[in-house]
């Protein structure tokens, strides 16, 4: 009994230095050594399919989807007719209006504006900004991407809004949400213009529809967010007092939420400033054309100028947005998201 006992402890003693070697080997990369190890045996055994898919329906199935698209411009043309008559006389007379606002009241009120909600130096730098694209010339596309920007936008925010606070109520379609909106953020910016491009044809309208899907989900996200991370507390002093669930919503979760529902207008706005040279492709007008086309002509100033004007409006839209939210914040007392400040 002895010996085997003294047997024992020698194997263990003999094994501990193996043993603390693979306890040194990170998790994951214990599990990658399965399929290098796979690997190594099927190259061993010269399996030549082993390097290709054996099946491939990806044809087939993009056949498929023309037919689906095919029989919907045919089926639903009334359909997207109309949304691109509504779409573009929206954009028509947006475009008109801005054009018509003499440019020294347009400044001067972006300015004053700035100035009162977030600061004086807001108010500098948007007055600064939006001379500075006058003189460079793109004082009309300008005014047009300012349209097509508050379309979309308004837009997104009618959508993501209800869609946000209704996820925040269910549980079950937040977590049907959930994949869609993170293969809306993560598909490339360049795929939304297929569907644009397959039901609206070319021109504003599908730049539009193509911005849409690629702006709403930071407003979805975020009002979904905002609401569901009200204070347990507020909530049950509300329901002691005997608010309905629809007054809950409506007095108590939506104001409370209303400085992060901001913030995803915000990041909404910014997301759709950066589709704006992408649009531009399908035949958008505004500063996404002047760069798309400088870059064309091979003239790699104008582009500059073009795209730098973009950024001045993405400035001038993020600081006065977030000043908006942070006042909105201040007032209803609350230091971040889901949070509130004492006393």
């Amino acid at each position: 009994m002895e010996s085997e006992s003294t047997e024992n402890t020698v194997g263990a003693q003999s094994a501990s230095p193996f043993r603390d070697l693979v306890d040194r080997i990170p998790y994951w990369l214990r599990w990658a050594a399965i399929p290098a190890m796979l690997t190594v045996v099927i190259m061993a055994i010269g399996w030549e399919d082993g390097r290709e898919f054996p099946i491939d329906y990806g044809r087939e199935i993009g056949l498929r989807i023309d037919q689906i698209i095919d029989w919907m411009n045919v089926n639903l043309d009334f359909i997207f007719s109309f949304i691109k008559t509504v779409l573009l006389k929206a954009l028509v007379w947006l475009e008109d209006v801005m054009i018509w606002i003499p440019w020294p009241a347009f400044i001067i009120g972006v300015g004053v504006l700035g100035w009162r909600m977030a600061g004086v130096r807001v108010g500098v730098f948007s007055v600064a900004s939006l001379l500075t694209i006058a003189v460079f010339g793109l004082w009309e596309s300008a005014m047009e991407t300012a349209a097509l920007i508050i379309v979309t936008v308004t837009l997104s925010i009618v959508i993501a809004v209800p869609v946000g606070v209704w996820a925040s109520q269910s549980d079950r379609l937040d977590q049907i949400l959930r994949p869609i909106l993170d293969g809306m953020q993560t598909m490339p910016s360049f795929v939304y213009l297929v569907p644009a491009i397959a039901f609206f044809s070319l021109g504003n309208v599908p730049a539009v529809i193509a911005t849409l899907i690629y702006a709403v989900p930071p407003a979805v996200r975020l009002t979904n967010l905002g609401i569901r991370q009200v204070p347990e507390e507020t909530i049950e002093a509300a329901t002691s007092f005997g608010a309905t669930n629809l007054q809950l919503l409506l007095r108590v979760k939506i104001p409370l939420a209303i400085p992060t529902i901001m913030a995803g207008v915000n990041q909404t706005t910014l997301m759709a400033l950066a589709m704006v040279v992408i649009a531009s492709l399908v035949g958008a007008g505004g500063l996404g054309e002047d760069v798309n086309r400088a870059l064309g002509r091979i003239e790699p100033g104008n582009a500059f100028l073009a795209g730098l004007g973009i950024v001045f409006l993405a400035i001038i839209i993020d600081r006065i947005t977030q000043a908006f939210a942070k006042r909105q914040r201040d007032a209803m007392g609350i230091s971040d998201v889901g949070g509130t400040t004492a006393g």
